[in-house]
């Protein structure tokens, strides 16, 4: 049974930094595209960033956490990582990973999925909250 854990969410300060994890378990992740998305209150979900499986990996994020967000993973550990700096009141949500195979390679193009009918398997969140 395919499960995704995540983990490291909490409370920031405007300006601060967190890093979240997840942890995939169930079958092998070699080849699969990890990828974080957020809701807030209110709002759809939508995709913030996702990274291959590759290294160096490839990754890809939304416009507003550019620069801001970095994704990296350890395939020996079977985690992803999002690691949140420049945080603001407007990154609050719940935090998701989410996976699926991927469909691009270290010598094809990258192939970018921000939908989430796009993915197979998800966690069940972790809270972020950035107070001003």
């Amino acid at each position: 049974q395919v499960r995704l854990v995540e983990s490291g969410g909490g409370l920031a300060q405007a300006g601060g930094s967190l890093r979240l994890s997840c942890v995939a378990s169930g079958r092998s992740f070699s080849r699969y595209t990890m990828a974080w998305f957020r809701q807030a209150p209110g709002r759809q979900r939508e995709f913030v960033a996702l990274i291959e499986w590759w290294t160096p990996a490839a990754t890809y994020y939304r416009e507003s956490v550019r620069g801001r967000f970095t994704a990296s993973r350890d395939n020996t550990k079977v985690t992803t990582y999002l690691q949140l700096t420049g945080l603001e009141p407007e990154s609050t949500s719940l935090y998701y990973c989410a996976t699926r195979p991927s469909e691009s390679g270290p010598s094809s193009a990258l192939k970018i999925s921000v939908r989430e009918i796009d993915y197979d398997y998800w966690g069940q969140g972790v809270q972020v909250t950035v107070s001003t």
